[in-house]
């Protein structure tokens, strides 16, 4: 036990955070009369920092390094290590289940610092890349030690991806014994419930030499389902005010209903019950002109678009860890697997496309319709009418319904040693594929659509009129026409006959291997000279494609889901560097570290490329820090963004890059060609991203005040040839505003008319984001036992632009749902944890700060959203020294969120939310 706390409390004592120092505090109590260096060599325990490669006693890391304890795990019994991670103000919730709801990204986990997205933050598991990195759904929380995350670029220490940090899972492989936990979750208003169950076995063997760990961990999450039990979440939408527009609640269609709405002739304004019979229309506020307006305000047979899509997604997850380890000398060879499954299955829209809603086509039935009472038929024959117009919502037989599952099997092999005068050394080499299924069910095929709406009366039953005329080549013997009068009415075998299931597959593989050496080369007057050196190489593959149905029926569905299959990879060989040379050791008064780093990338699809870091930090009389680093960062192309199948459109486009000038330099210019062909999907020509990072920073321990520790660190980072697509048209808007890598895109004949685009993904845009991570913290031990913990984190986005070279939108402070990219800009966390023997209480509140729902929508009435505060309590009661049990309250006062048109990626919209649960130990 000892020996682990001893390595956890040099390791977070020695950081680079304040809050790094005071975990080391909290948790390494029985050491705190021993140095961090002298506890380490008393152990022999490896060191691990994230921010560098170098691991040495004493080396203070010149990168931001926030390090996430068993006090953090713990607080807010999250199901999975994203949503501890969402809790950091660093971090951007960009897909959780409240947030990915109503796409297919629904059911994955990753991390997103900074906002500049989940691909320019690299994640690893125990400091090497794994096929999940995308997807912490796959790591079993309870065989978690820590997390170190990284706010800086160090793309020089671990490769491409990160740019905007780095989060390192670091598994407990040293656990002894055997632990089984469960739990429970519900909301307060009932939904949402939740259970899962973990377990963990360790043991030594052959006198300590060999060891072997095993664990696993379950998760389900119903969700919750029912949109309108949340009011901020019950249809909001934006409407006209006056000279601007207001966002309200409750805005629906107007002119479609569930039943159906009769839209023309002398029943407008009719809609179908269940039965089949009409009633009048309970409209509400109509928004616009005319009888049937696209939308409304209220009325009681109101539905809006997003109303049967989840507040909270169900999911389900899997995941299990071995691992076997055995020393040989100086030598530890280890090998080890994980498999995972992370399933979700939730509701999505109903088919939007036909019916009449956002302004599409009616449908139109024929007087005769045979699912129509004779009533009905009596007064549309009276009126002369042969014909009517039918706006309805198909929530029912076309609800479309995702299913995706995802499924993770890796295995590592590898050795870590010494040798020699306390060089160490390390290998590796591992094995992953993630292999997915998606498929989207209840999805509407036209042709059968519009063959089973026509239905007529033949010898007394309903048929599908292409059966019943004399031309038999039209005959469709499957056909089952649908009776679309009222909800719920359309038969099983008419279902089948409309519907059919999408289905995508895919597979992504990752091998990489890597070896590394570190030692001392020499010693200066302020110290020894230490060095890290190293290669790797990793091979990335991804296959996806659709079933034979989905490929023959591409043109048939009335939404395409799965439409760009891509196939495709790369590989990459690297090589890096790193060195520690201290530059003047003053005892007690000054100390001066230089650190700098370099690699050197090999892509098989672009060739080579320079990382580099450079850094340094100054201790002062033992109690301040001071830091500043500078980075030149990667992230390469994605598999995707590089071979995602291409596509050919030939169509109209209109040249904005000055036509004017051109017309009149030829004649025979054409503005707005008819025939420009037009290639989308991936581009395998793409090079790497480049980052530049700065950050300066401090941290400050004074010896007068034993336990307190605070940091501040300034940011900036600038990327360019960022990968985005811009449209044909945009593309030579982007070009007439300067930007040259649009132009390259652009082919124009002699008399400069646009004759060719290349609107797939290209280098062509660049973000910027600066601002302050701030820490501080307190550790004190009670004098008649216990400690108190203090903890407090916060960050200052002073500004996040994201520049296609058509347009620069800063969206530091914007908040609002609908704004991509929003971030406000003040977000922090104040914790405080009570500790003994026996019990322990947490408290904490999570601050998100206000701002403008959107700084574009300038004509917004009510354009600011104000900030929230939530509050998050948990305790744990020791029955025993074998057996405890923990609860904890999520929003404890059900802090309610602004108006959301969607979902939000900043607020909490399940509401008040409680976990009871028990765990024992052997």
């Amino acid at each position: 036990m000892h020996k682990d706390i001893y390595k956890l409390g040099y390791t977070l004592a020695r950081g680079s955070s304040a809050a790094a120092l005071a975990i080391g505090l909290c948790v390494a109590v029985p050491a705190a009369a021993q140095t961090a260096s002298e506890a380490v060599a008393a152990n022999d325990e490896e060191i691990l920092v994230t921010g560098s490669r170098i691991a040495r006693a004493g080396f203070d890391q010149p990168t931001p390094t926030t390090v996430i304890g068993e006090d953090e795990l713990r607080l807010g019994a999250r199901p999975n290590i994203q949503q501890v991670l969402n809790d950091l103000p660093q971090i951007r919730p960009t897909t959780t289940p409240s947030v990915s709801n109503g796409n297919t990204s629904t059911g994955t986990a990753p991390v997103d610092m900074r906002g500049l997205g989940t691909d320019r933050t690299l994640v690893l598991l125990d400091g090497r890349r794994f096929v999940g990195g995308g997807n912490l759904n796959f790591i079993p929380t309870n065989l978690v030690e820590r997390v170190e995350v990284v706010t800086g670029g160090a793309s020089a220490a671990w490769g491409s991806g990160a740019v905007a940090g780095v989060v390192n899972i670091l598994l407990d492989k040293d656990y002894d014994g055997l632990s089984i936990g469960g739990n429970v979750g519900i909301s307060s208003r009932g939904d949402g419930f939740r259970y899962g169950f973990d377990a963990k076995f360790g043991t030594s063997f052959a006198d300590g030499r060999g060891h072997f760990i095993i664990g696993g961990e379950y998760v389900k999450d119903r969700g919750v389902i029912n949109r309108s039990s949340r009011p901020q979440l019950n249809s909001p939408d934006f409407i006209p005010s006056g000279t601007g527009s207001e966002l309200v609640r409750d805005v629906n269609f107007g002119n479609v209903t569930l039943g159906g709405l009769i839209t023309s002739g002398v029943l407008a304004g009719q809609t179908f019950n269940p039965d089949g019979s009409l009633r009048d229309f309970r409209r509400g506020t109509g928004i616009g002109a005319g009888a049937f307006p696209l939308r409304m305000v209220g009325g009681e047979d109101g539905i809006n678009l997003y109303d049967t899509i989840p507040v909270s997604s169900p999911f389900e997850r899997l995941s299990t860890y071995a691992r076997l380890s055995y020393e040989v000398g100086d030598a530890t060879f280890w090998v080890d697997g994980t498999y995972a499954r992370a399933l979700s299955n939730a509701p999505f829209f109903g088919d939007y496309t036909v019916g009449g809603a956002l302004g599409l086509p009616y449908l139109t039935i024929q007087a005769d319709n045979p699912y129509l009472s004779q009533g009905i038929r009596d007064q549309l024959a009276a009126a002369g009418e042969t014909s009517f117009t039918l706006g309805r919502y198909f929530n029912d037989a076309l609800q479309l319904q995702f299913r995706g599952l995802r499924v993770s099997k890796e295995a590592a092999i590898g050795v870590d040693g010494t040798f020699g005068n306390g060089f160490r050394y390390k290998a590796w080499y591992s094995h992953g594929e993630v292999d997915s299924e998606q498929s989207m069910a209840n999805s509407r095929l036209v042709r059968q659509f519009n063959n089973a709406i026509n239905a007529v009366s033949s010898g007394g039953q309903a048929v599908c009129a292409i059966n019943a005329d004399a031309d038999p080549a039209n005959d469709d013997p499957a056909c089952r026409p649908i009776n679309p009068f009222g909800a719920y009415n359309i038969s099983p075998e008419a279902r089948d006959y409309i519907t059919g299931t999408q289905q995508s597959f895919g597979t992504t593989k990752l091998d990489s291997a890597g070896a590394e050496v570190q030692g001392d080369l020499f010693s200066l007057w302020a110290g020894p000279v230490t060095f890290a050196v190293g290669a790797e190489a990793r091979w990335e593959e991804q296959i996806s494609s659709r079933d034979d149905f989905t490929v023959a029926n591409a043109s048939n569905f009335g939404i395409l889901v799965f439409s760009t299959p891509t196939s495709g990879g790369f590989s990459v060989k690297e090589g890096f560097g790193e060195i520690l040379m201290p530059v003047l050791k003053l005892e007690d008064k000054l100390e001066l570290d230089f650190n700098g780093a370099a690699r050197y990338s090999d892509y098989s699809t672009s060739g080579g490329i320079w990382t580099w870091k450079l850094g340094g930090t100054a201790r002062l009389f033992g109690d301040l820090l001071l830091r500043a680093t500078r980075s030149r960062d990667i992230r390469s192309p994605g598999i995707g963004e590089l071979f995602a199948v291409r596509s050919i459109n030939i169509g109209p486009l209109n040249d904005q890059d000055n036509p004017a000038a051109r017309l009149a330099a030829n004649p025979a210019y054409n503005p707005t060609p008819s025939t420009v062909t037009t290639f989308t999907g991936g581009n395998p020509d793409l090079v790497p991203e480049v980052s530049y990072t700065t950050a300066l920073g401090a941290t400050y321990s004074p010896s007068y005040i034993p336990g307190f520790s605070a940091s501040v660190d300034y940011y900036k980072i600038k990327i360019d040839g960022a990968i985005t697509a811009l449209n044909g048209s945009n593309l030579t808007l982007a070009c007439f505003r300067g930007s040259t890598a649009a132009c390259d895109r652009i082919t124009r004949d002699s008399t400069g008319t646009v004759v060719e685009v290349a609107a797939n993904q290209q280098n062509i845009a660049s973000f910027e984001t600066s601002g302050f991570d701030m820490e501080a913290s307190y550790v004190a031990r009670l004098a008649e036992g216990g400690s108190i913990r203090l903890r407090a984190l916060a960050t200052y986005v002073d500004k996040l632009v994201f520049d296609t070279g058509l347009s620069r939108v800063e969206t530091a402070g914007d908040v609002g749902d609908s704004v991509l990219r929003a971030t406000p800009k003040w977000r922090g966390t104040l914790s405080a944890t009570y500790e003994d023997d026996n019990v322990g209480f947490d408290i904490r509140a999570r601050y998100i700060g206000g701002g403008n729902y959107d700084r574009t929508r300038t004509t917004l009435i009510n354009n600011k959203i104000g900030a929230r505060t939530y509050v998050d309590i948990g305790a744990r009661f020791k029955v025993d020294d074998r057996f405890t049990m923990f609860a904890n309250v999520n929003n404890v006062f059900d802090r309610k969120p602004p108006l959301i048109t969607v979902n939000s990626t900043l607020y909490d919209v399940v509401g008040t939310y409680a976990t009871v649960g028990a765990r024992v130990d052997f």
